[in-house]
């Protein structure tokens, strides 16, 4: 059995958990609340001695950084396929491109936002939001140039449109349209909506916003 230690908040764990229903594996989810300081417990930080997570344990093997898990469960559990097929060496760069661009040019800046957006009216920083809003703009402009004339960002649904779900479903509860003059952003997070992985994401997305 899969065992998975999450914080229900991260995006990072949400994608593994994003993976994890599209190849369809049953797993135990082990919550650590990172609110209560578990996160620094020594028995967690034997499995990931930075104090982070995702981690995942398949039998003897333990797995930490949702980019290397999500390597991981490729390779261990091929079907259905979430990179493009072995041999199409520049379609498969493609997709680890674009998750790492999610991984540290969209996720965090939404994670600012929401940040920002947490706070009593009166406390935001109007400079500050700005800021946040052009540099998540600007990523998702490069989006809607690359994704024309594509369904998905590497042809075939796969990690790369993975790695941008947990943050896209919930801009516009951040007063933020992606798919506002972007028709190929939009149609593109449509596409992803409907898949019963990300429905399950988007519903516990709005869950956490509303503080549930």
């Amino acid at each position: 059995m899969i065992k998975l230690y999450d914080f229900l908040p991260c995006p990072f764990g949400q994608k593994i958990r994003v993976i994890l229903a599209e190849k369809g594996l049953s797993y135990e989810l082990v919550q650590i609340d990172f609110t209560e300081g578990e996160q620094r417990k020594p028995d967690f930080l034997r499995l990931n001695p930075f104090g982070r997570v995702p981690v995942l344990i398949d039998e003897d093997t333990t797995v930490y950084d949702s980019t290397i898990i999500a390597e991981y469960l490729e390779d261990e559990y091929p079907e259905p396929p979430l990179l493009p097929a072995v041999g199409a060496s520049a379609l498969r760069a493609r997709a680890r491109i674009w998750e790492d661009f999610a991984d540290t040019s969209f996720t965090p800046q939404v994670g600012q936002l929401m940040g920002e957006m947490g706070k009593p009216e009166n406390d935001r920083d109007p400079a500050r939001l700005q800021r946040i809003h052009r540099s998540i703009e600007r990523a998702l402009d490069f989006l809607n140039h690359e994704l024309q004339g594509q369904e998905y960002l590497a042809q075939q649904f796969s990690i790369a449109d993975i790695g941008f779900a947990p943050r896209l479903v919930v801009l516009k509860d951040l007063g933020l349209d992606p798919g506002q003059n972007r028709a190929n952003v939009e149609a593109w997070l449509n596409r992803m909506i409907d898949r019963p992985s990300i429905q399950s994401l988007e519903g516990l997305t709005v869950q956490l916003l509303a503080g549930v």
